[in-house]
């Protein structure tokens, strides 16, 4: 069942409305098409104006597809890769190789999982050292292999533990930063919930950064700035707006490259239909990175990183 937010209650009368209808009765059918029509139209009426905040709660929506469920949709014969080889297997961060059309690959992406056994198992998302390491390893695997990599970004942060800490988990975001950056294959990166912190760029150095339209990317969670900021939660909502975290504000900054378009709703309620979109940018981006040579795509990435900050 589809959890509703504050700024869709008149989509939940809608539905409750449409639900109790008997739709075996044949006298109904044109009330269930009205109704089918005004529910699309409000679903285009509500998702194209969303606040910052408002895309804060989208993102974070507990039935949104996670890596996992985009792995098992678009990709074919999936063989994960565990382990960083020096301490543990992080489940926060998954990795496999993959097929997509004719293209071989290696897949990075950090998971949340989708109900509170997984989540636990998963750790929230939120990845410890040996997280960052073995997403290091499989960039090196994909490089000595001549594999494009795809990361998915979905983490409110990396784990801030104290046994994170003492692992080294600064220099494990910062390693990766430098592996993606050095690394002689493309690398396409896909934020698809939330991009939190180093934690999301530790997977999101790319030569193409795409973005879900309602996924949000920044510094910090907005939370977290209030509390900085404001010393009270009370101003969480003025802090998505001044954090800049949309789709659209990263596009602006020039942050990410692409905006993926969202079906009216949200991924979490069409997450199949959502998946096929995401696929065909997926082909699109591989295709056009195929006609670069990795010299010159090497090249483009560390300027487009040193530079990120002079379009802020």
């Amino acid at each position: 069942m589809i959890k509703y937010f504050d700024f869709e209650s008149s989509l939940e009368l809608l539905e409750k409305k449409f639900e109790s209808l008997d739709q075996n009765k044949s006298n109904n059918s044109k009330i269930i098409d009205s109704l089918n029509q005004e529910k699309e139209q409000l679903y285009k009426t509500i998702y194209s104006n969303l606040s910052a905040w408002q895309k804060v709660q989208v993102a974070r929506h507990s039935s949104r597809p996670h890596t996992m469920d985009y792995i098992n949709t678009i990709f074919e014969d999936v063989v994960f890769l565990h382990g960083d080889k020096k301490y543990a297997d992080d489940r926060a961060i998954v990795g496999c190789l993959a097929k997509i059309s004719d293209f071989s690959l290696i897949i990075i992406g950090t998971e949340k999982g989708n109900s509170m056994d997984s989540r636990i198992n998963h750790n929230f998302g939120m990845a410890k050292p040996e997280g960052y390491r073995k997403a290091q390893r499989l960039m090196k695997i994909a490089e000595k292999f001549n594999l494009p990599i795809i990361t998915f970004v979905d983490t409110a942060g990396a784990f801030p533990g104290k046994e994170a800490e003492e692992r080294g988990q600064s220099e494990s975001i910062a390693s990766s930063i430098l592996v993606s950056l050095k690394v002689k294959t493309p690398i396409i990166s896909i934020i698809i919930g939330e991009g939190g912190s180093g934690g999301a760029i530790g997977l999101a150095t790319a030569d193409k950064t795409l973005m879900l339209q309602h996924a949000i990317y920044s510094v910090i969670s907005p939370e977290g700035c209030a509390s900085i900021l404001w010393r009270s939660t009370d101003f969480t909502q003025k802090a998505a707006e001044t954090l800049k975290l949309t789709s659209e504000d990263c596009f602006k900054f020039k942050i990410i490259d692409e905006i993926i378009e969202e079906i009216p709703g949200g991924a979490h309620r069409f997450p199949k239909e959502q998946a096929l979109i995401l696929k065909k940018s997926i082909l699109n981006s591989l295709q056009s990175l195929k006609k670069i040579s990795i010299e010159e795509l090497i090249n483009i990435r560390r300027e487009k990183y040193l530079n990120i900050t002079s379009n802020i």
